[in-house]
């Protein structure tokens, strides 16, 4: 069961950024090609405050518990939960990746 410090950390963080990315390793350094693409395809729609899951376990398997999604990374718009890499990616290709950030 998801820690109570944890989700409200969790809370805090995606209501706060307007664009959070749950990444393996941190902006100027992924440690995972997952985490790199879903960097690159953010970047261009604004600040993107990113959490290095590495950093701590409980961090690691609490967001996954948190979105219900079981993979690194994990991407947040807008305080809604989008997916990870290959859902931004495709998003992004779409052209709606744009839309969505602005939607808020």
């Amino acid at each position: 069961m998801l820690a109570p410090e944890l989700k409200a950390r969790f809370d805090e963080e995606v209501k706060t950024h307007k664009i959070v990315l749950y990444m393996k390793g941190n902006q100027l350094f992924p440690q995972c090609g997952f985490s790199a693409r879903a960097l690159e395809a953010l970047k261009p729609f604004g600040p993107v405050h990113s959490v290095n899951v590495l950093e701590d376990p409980a961090v690691r398997e609490g967001i996954k518990e948190y979105s219900n999604w079981p993979t690194i990374p994990q991407v947040y718009i807008n305080g809604q939960f989008v997916g990870g890499s290959d859902i931004v990616g495709e998003l992004a290709a779409r052209g709606e990746l744009e839309a969505l950030v602005k939607g808020g």
